[in-house]
Order: structure tokens, then C-alpha cells, then sequence
């Protein structure tokens, strides 16, 4: 028989807190490959703890309730807004209008972008994270070890790793050294050909899979695994099918026992579904998306459009009563 998946089907009021947050579950969708899924309200003991531990602080932060992490892209070549502002005034605007979390990135991983040199990308985001590091907590967008090292020293307190980990073999010594949390996303390919024609067996058993695979190795490399944010990689080697797939069943991905990030801000998918062309347009698309990752009790949200995120927050928490 093959492997069994246990996916909290998210509820108001359930018998169990998912992830010590806002949203309960009182049963699981029990998933195998190549069967339908069965609910079923008898969950193993070890996984059970893992679903409804609460999770630690990331940044000081509990995650108790949603947080937003606004985007700051210090390149010239972002698919949604690459030089068209001055990073460190973005910062300002983005804490002001609500962002907790400051994600800086110094390399476009857009489908079809190219590796920067690390020196290149140092250039660009130490200053940045150095003039915003009074503002709010920084994490750095970056799969290289020597910009990672770079940015903690300029301020930075969470890595946020594309490749999870896999890009730059001393990206975990790195961390593990520093002691920051690390963001370990999930990516199928480089972002040259990751679009060219992505495919798995079952992706989101499969992102599951090779992300639990990743975490282990962060925890061989003396990363804890408290110290472990996890992303399923909407849009990074997955059609529009796989991303819906994933989007659907995404509280699988607390089986994991970290907190989980989403960043689908104004991605090709919203555009392609909505009739959204231009990327600036997608903002409606993206704040849709974002609460139903809410509903399912995903913790972190990156976002482009911050003020729009903490207005859809607001009305959420006011409508539901939840994540108060």
C-alpha cells in the first residue's frame, strides 16, 4: 500500500487548533497516490502533535494569526515591478501601510531570468537592508551563501531560499551558523527553464515529498526545525494546474510541523484566470487567493500590495471573528 498523507480539513470551530492558530479541524483527508481522497477522523498520535503544536516566533513574531511580508525588489528586471522605485522609500511606504516582515531580493527569479553575481547582488541589497533594518524585521530573498552572509551582517534576520536550500551547498552553514530561521522553498528546476515544462507524478504529494526531504537536511546541517519556514513554490516549476492543486490542499504542508509561507502576489496564474494582463492588475486576483491560504491557516503572506493585504486582513478578522 502506498504512502499515507493526512490533510486537516480546516473548520471554525474543530476539535483540534491547526498549528496552535486561528483556524480548528476535527478531521483529515487521507491522501494516497493514485486513490481518492477518504476523511477520516482517526489521525496517528505523532502526526496529530506535529498539526496542532503551536509554532514558534519567527522575527519575534507570533504566528497566532496571519502576517504580511512586503515585497522590496532592489532589481532593475522584477516581472511585476523591477526599478520602478527607489527600494529603501518602498520600505518606508510598506511598513507604513502594514508590513511586518520586509522581503529584500537582489535577483529576479522570474520564469526566464538570469543568475546575477553574488557580488552584484551584494551591491544591490546590503544598503537597502541596512537603511531598513530599524523599520521592521528583514528577510533576504536570496539563494546564494556570500549574499546571505552579507545581508545578516547588514541586518537581516530570516533567509528566504528559492532553491530550498539546494542552489549553493553552504547556504545551510551559513544559517546554521547565524542562527536566523530560513525559509526553505520549494522550486522545480532554475528559474532559466523552471517553466519550459514542468511536470510530477502528483505535485502536491511530490512538493510535499521534497520538502520534507529539504527540512531534514537543514536539520542534519544544525538548522532546528523551529527555525524552518516552508513554501510550496506557487508559480515555480508548476503550470497553472499544479498551482490550483497545491492551492487547494495547501494545509497538508502543516503536516511538516513549520510555519508555512505563500507568495503568490500577482502571479501569471491570477493573471491567465482573472484576464488580468498586466501584472498591476492582478492585485484583486492576489488578495482572493491570499485569504482562502488564510482559511487554511497559512501563516505568512508575501505580497506586493501591502495596504490592500491588511484591508482583506481586517475585514476577515472583523467578518469571522478569527485570527484575533
Amino acid at each position: 500500500m502506498s504512502q499515507a498523507y493526512y490533510r486537516p480539513i480546516p473548520v471554525e470551530h474543530g476539535r483540534w487548533q491547526l498549528a496552535g492558530g486561528w483556524i480548528g479541524f476535527s478531521h483529515c483527508e487521507l491522501l494516497r497516490r493514485g486513490e481518492p481522497p477518504i476523511v477520516v477522523d482517526k489521525i496517528p498520535s505523532d502526526l496529530l502533535a506535529r498539526l496542532t503544536a503551536p509554532r514558534c516566533k519567527v522575527l519575534g513574531m507570533s504566528m497566532e494569526r496571519p502576517r504580511i511580508m512586503g515585497i522590496v525588489n532592489a532589481t532593475p528586471d522584477s516581472f511585476s515591478d523591477g526599478g520602478s522605485y527607489h527600494p529603501v522609500e518602498q520600505a518606508r511606504k510598506l511598513v507604513a501601510q502594514g508590513a511586518e516582515i520586509l522581503d529584500i531580493g537582489g535577483e529576479s527569479t522570474r520564469p526566464g531570468s538570469r543568475e546575477v553575481p553574488s557580488q552584484e547582488e551584494i551591491a544591490r541589497i546590503a544598503p537597502v537592508v541596512s537603511a531598513a533594518r530599524h523599520l521592521a524585521p528583514i528577510s533576504v530573498d536570496t539563494r546564494k551563501a556570500p549574499v546571505a552572509l552579507a545581508a545578516i551582517q547588514a541586518g537581516a534576520g530570516l533567509v528566504n531560499d528559492v532553491s530550498g536550500l539546494d542552489f549553493d551547498p553552504d547556504m545551510a552553514g551559513v544559517v546554521a551558523r547565524a542562527g536566523v530561521p530560513v525559509c526553505i522553498m520549494h522550486a522545480q528546476g532554475v528559474p532559466e527553464t523552471m517553466q519550459d515544462d514542468p511536470s510530477y507524478g502528483d505535485v502536491l504529494l511530490d512538493v510535499y515529498d521534497a520538502l520534507a526531504e529539504r527540512v531534514a537536511r537543514a536539520e542534519q546541517a544544525g538548522i532546528p526545525r523551529d527555525m524552518i519556514v516552508v513554501d510550496p513554490g506557487i508559480g515555480f516549476g508548476k503550470t497553472e494546474a499544479h498551482n490550483l492543486a497545491i492551492l487547494r490542499r495547501i494545509s497538508l504542508f502543516h503536516g511538516l510541523g513549520c510555519v508555512v509561507l505563500l507568495g503568490v502576489s500577482r502571479k501569471r496564474f491570477i493573471g491567465s484566470i482573472a484576464g488580468a494582463e498586466r501584472a498591476a492588475d492582478r492585485v484583486a486576483g492576489t488578495l482572493a487567493v491570499t485569504l482562502a491560504g488564510v482559511a487554511q491557516g497559512i501563516q505568512i503572506h508575501r505580497v506586493h500590495d501591502v495596504e490592500e493585504t491588511r484591508q482583506g486582513f481586517a475585514l476577515w478578522r472583523a467578518v469571522t471573528g478569527e485570527g484575533e
